[in-house]
């Protein structure tokens, strides 16, 4: 049950199966900047046993997919949303051109991937003889053991909360998946995991990840290297952030009733936004929606339909604008 779900990864460890997302594997000498010049973050800096969070976006700066990299010594292994891995793989091979030495490889049939979530993650760690990467920085990973090149236990859940993520070959679901659930973790269900993710913040293609919103206007602040050179999208997304033009952005809403998606937000009767999508929480509900910047963010009362809301933070976005810092030496 959700209550139940909120309570695992709030207190305790939940495992979730996430096999049905997409796993692509970059190869070959030019896959570093091949992908530093496809998506938001700085992939140059990387270095094998480190990975991050990084947005593929359009030429005019539309999100595409939120992706999580893991660099090994001779690959970056992408994991990217279910519905996102096709048409990835064809975007990503349409911008590989002659001289580059690019390889892409689907290995979502392959391979399998589990997130643990909560603050009792570690337990479970030491268990798989992982222990070393416990508080290291996000993105941290290492060969699990026993298992090939491509397999790998990773620090971050998915989520905003503590955990880990893995992926290995899929013949040893089994028995991993047997010795999470001996040492302690809780099935995290699938409705589960979309709960979890709206109380977060954590967006999703075709929801709050469309052709109508930029990773700014979402808040994936931590997925932008600023200082890189030109990547698809780049002029767009500096000019957002040298202007301070974010015209909207991605907030959590609190509301006494169910509401669909779509739905318009007012405030003062005036159209500020629109929810992009409803879980329930308990005896209340909670959503997530774009509302115009203009109109205030968090404590601002709204109205999304004929349901009263509240606009609240969601630990997995930020809305800052980050320092920049000083080139004088």
């Amino acid at each position: 049950m959700s209550a139940s779900a909120i309570q695992t990864v709030e207190t305790q460890v939940g495992v979730y199966n996430r096999s049905h997302w997409g796993r692509i594997k970059v190869t070959d000498n030019d896959r570093l900047r091949f992908l530093h010049n496809q998506s938001t973050n700085d992939f140059q800096s990387l270095k094998p046993g480190e990975g991050c969070d990084t947005v593929f976006v359009t030429s005019t700066a539309r999100t595409i997919d939120l992706a999580t990299a893991y660099v090994t010594e001779d690959a970056v292994l992408l994991l990217v949303s279910p519905n996102r891995r096709e048409y990835l793989m064809q975007w990503l091979d349409k911008y590989i051109f002659f001289a580059d030495k690019v390889q892409l490889t689907d290995v979502t049939q392959e391979t399998v991937t589990f997130s643990l979530i909560g603050p009792q993650s570690d337990a479970i760690i030491e268990k798989l003889h992982a222990s070393e990467i416990i508080g290291k920085p996000y993105g941290t990973h290492i060969p699990l053991i026993n298992q090939d090149v491509q397999s790998i236990i990773a620090v971050g859940s998915g989520l905003a909360s503590p955990g880990y993520t893995m992926i290995f070959n899929a013949n040893q679901q089994e028995i991993i998946w047997q010795t999470i659930i001996a040492a302690g973790a809780v099935e995290i269900s699938d409705r589960d995991w979309e709960m979890l993710r709206i109380l977060q913040g954590r967006p999703q293609p075709e929801t709050e990840l469309t052709d109508d919103y930029n990773p700014l206007e979402v808040g994936l602040w931590q997925t932008i290297s600023f200082n890189k050179g030109c990547y698809i999208g780049q002029e767009t997304i500096a000019r957002l952030n040298t202007y301070k033009g974010v015209k909207q952005n991605l907030w959590g809403i609190s509301l006494n009733a169910n509401v669909e998606p779509g739905t318009i937000i007012t405030a003062d009767d005036e159209k500020v936004g629109k929810i992009t999508s409803c879980t329930q929480n308990g005896d209340r509900y909670f959503g997530l929606g774009y509302i115009r910047t203009k109109a205030g963010g968090v404590g601002l009362k709204v109205k999304v339909g004929s349901c009263e809301g509240e606009v609240v933070s969601v630990p997995f976005v930020s809305h800052q604008y980050p320092e920049v810092k000083s080139v004088d030496s």
